[in-house]
């Protein structure tokens, strides 16, 4: 994570600006748009008037978090192309041209003032685009690894913003240390939770994660002393639920289950443990909520830039990484219990996970865009 940083956001007065148009690429996932939400927020408070529209590739689950957030999504016809082969590969290189057109016809409808990277695929024909149409662009990189679509549209961005420090050698003279901005609803002071019952918080990203899922309901037996004070709030993903939801109530457990939280801000205080995946935008909330945590990262992420996000928290002495090589019911239990009789390590890993946050992360990336468009 980023270096520590005051505890609390500053307050800047509005600047009302009508005319400034605010284009976020990318997404597909929470991890992606979680961040442009955040930075939407805080643009809105601190430019009203300003209007955000959002471009991704549509799926279905970026749809309906834009749509509850309450911003547009312009589409774009796109794939992703590394990791993949064959035939997808195939019919990713065939969108390239329809993407770098569609895109053209957002930027000419829309007329952005900047356009934000946040990441993913399909963020790159927007920023393209924009760059070579003289619209300044900046991107935002949350991993400790960046990705491969910002580390080749750097080349067309005025700066690029950071949550890790050791991205700068990926972006001489251009990066910006800012943190990994998240939703103004983390950012409220938590307070500790009754000591009982136990809440474990579970949750694999956006998409859910089988392999967690799996070892939570192997779990169950070793967790059974205790199911009378702990609880489990578990977000399993769409595939996932029926089964997920059947093994806790079989086990006679105290859970809370969904495929999907839209409230996850309101979550995090209840909870005393975070058991989770470790992309970044995830890190950075675990972080302004002040939150310990198990952090089982995916080992197909792109560069494995998940493990070296945890590590970066592990560090800090915010967090235990479990890898899922090694991820099993039996060792889940046994790290669950050990955290259930030891409260004091969790306030540890409290502390130190509150001192990495940066409260200002959005607002920096707003100063920033405003600068860009001439505002500031």
């Amino acid at each position: 994570m980023s270096k520590p940083h005051s505890s609390s956001a500053r307050t800047l007065q509005p600047v009302a600006h009508e005319g400034l148009r605010l284009l976020i690429a990318g997404g597909g996932t929470g991890g992606h748009l979680y961040p442009g939400i955040a930075v939407a927020q805080t643009l809105a408070k601190r430019y009203p008037g300003a209007e955000v529209q959002f471009v991704g590739s549509g799926r279905p689950l970026e749809a309906r978090i834009l749509k509850e957030a309450g911003y547009r999504l312009n589409r774009l016809p796109v794939s992703g192309l590394k990791g993949v082969g064959g035939i997808d590969l195939i019919r990713g290189f065939l969108k390239i041209p329809g993407s770098l057109w569609a895109a053209w016809g957002i930027i000419r409808r829309f007329r952005p003032t900047v356009v934000l990277g946040v990441g993913g695929y399909s963020s790159g024909p927007p920023v393209l685009v924009a760059s070579l149409a003289g619209v300044p662009t900046v991107l935002h990189e949350s991993n400790a690894q960046p990705g491969i679509t910002n580390r080749l549209l750097s080349c067309f961005s005025r700066k690029v913003t950071t949550a890790f420090p050791e991205c700068e050698t990926f972006f001489p003279g251009k990066a910006v240390l800012t943190g990994t901005p998240v939703r103004p609803e983390f950012l409220v002071p938590p307070a500790r939770p009754p000591a009982r019952p136990f809440v474990l918080l579970i949750f694999g990203g956006s998409q859910g994660a089988r392999a967690i899922n799996r070892a939570v309901v192997d779990s169950l037996e070793g967790l059974r002393p205790h199911f009378r004070q702990l609880h489990f709030i578990h977000q399993t993903g769409e595939q996932d639920f029926v089964r997920v939801e059947q093994a806790y109530r079989e086990a006679g457990a105290q859970a809370q289950v969904k495929p999907f939280f839209t409230d996850m801000p309101h979550q995090f205080p209840k909870a005393h443990l975070v058991l989770c995946r470790a992309g970044a935008a995830t890190l950075g909330e675990l972080a302004a909520a002040r939150k310990a945590s198990l952090l089982v990262p995916f080992p197909g992420a792109t560069d494995n830039h998940q493990l070296r996000n945890a590590e970066s928290l592990a560090a800090a002495g915010a967090s235990e990484i479990i890898r899922q090589e090694e991820l099993n019911g039996r060792l889940l239990a046994t790290r669950i219990e050990h955290y259930f009789h030891h409260p004091e390590q969790l306030e540890r890993m409290e502390t130190r996970s509150g001192s990495l946050a940066r409260p200002d992360s959005a607002q920096e990336i707003v100063d920033l865009i405003g600068e860009l468009a001439g505002l500031d």
